[in-house]
């Protein structure tokens, strides 16, 4: 199994471990992207691994083909000091190193394969992973306007009981019969006390200022004030206004029993 497989079976396994437990979406959400860069962490030490190994193959690779390059020489010289036994020795160790250069040139040529594709999934997995870390901030607010939109509908679906609204309305109207009992209680207490003779001439100050208004209207429009004799009535209920012609000075009794009573 390799590594990003393993990587990405661990990831998935956290990621159900989560979700069964039902967390809170924020922490578990934080808590997935946690264990991504983890993870993330762990792979780039074995695409570390992978690449120092890449490298070792290839020094020893240069390595080979170097020791080759000296034998090949040393050959060219002996053959130049007429000493072909060394010669063929040194074309030996020369093929040998050859050889081995061949065969960890080869190896090495597919650890750097493999090495290029974990450097490519390594960037992918991180790019991944930043993409989730961006996506998380988007997937928070929606769960929160989900939870939301669902005490909205949970508060409409209770308002349509209309047992609450009978409730209020209820309410309502004890508050209103205890504001009339109030005002009622407070006339009542008006009534009982107070100069009773007082009130008496303030409604009468209040007719007679009314009847001015009503004599100032008529002006204002042009119609014929009411005769002052048929003014009304006096609060002793006699129709018409009576008045007493006085005697005069000297005239004694007489004088005052003959006084005249003039009816207006």
């Amino acid at each position: 199994m390799g590594i990003f497989q393993k990587l990405s079976t661990l990831i998935r396994s956290n990621i159900n471990d989560a979700i069964a437990r039902a967390e809170n979406p924020e922490k578990m959400l934080t808590q997935i992207i946690a264990d991504m860069r983890e993870q993330l962490a762990r792979a780039k030490q074995e695409v570390a691994v992978a690449i120092a190994d890449e490298r070792k193959l290839r020094s020893q690779v240069e390595e080979e083909l170097k020791q080759a390059h000296d034998w090949e020489a040393r050959a060219v010289l002996a053959v130049r000091e007429n000493r072909d036994d060394l010669a063929k020795q040194a074309l030996l160790r020369q093929q040998e190193h050859a050889e081995r250069a061949a065969s960890l040139e080869e190896t090495w040529r597919r650890q750097a394969m493999e090495t290029e594709k974990l450097k490519a999934s390594l960037q992918q997995l991180n790019d991944k992973i930043e993409e989730a870390k961006r996506k998380k901030n988007l997937l928070i607010a929606r769960q929160k306007r989900a939870i939301a939109q669902k005490r909205i509908h949970e508060t409409m679906a209770g308002l349509n009981d209309r047992s609450a609204f009978e409730a209020f309305e209820r309410m309502a109207e004890r508050i209103e019969e205890s504001e009339r009992r109030s005002l009622a209680a407070a006339e009542v207490q008006a009534t009982l006390t107070g100069d009773h003779l007082e009130r008496e001439f303030e409604r009468l100050q209040g007719q007679d200022r009314l009847d001015q208004k009503l004599l100032e209207l008529k002006k204002q429009l042009g119609l014929p004030a009411p005769d002052s004799g048929e003014s009304g009535s006096l609060p002793g209920g006699t129709t018409g206004a009576k008045r007493l012609r006085p005697a005069h000075v000297g005239d004694g009794e007489a004088g005052v029993r003959d006084a005249e009573i003039e009816e207006g």
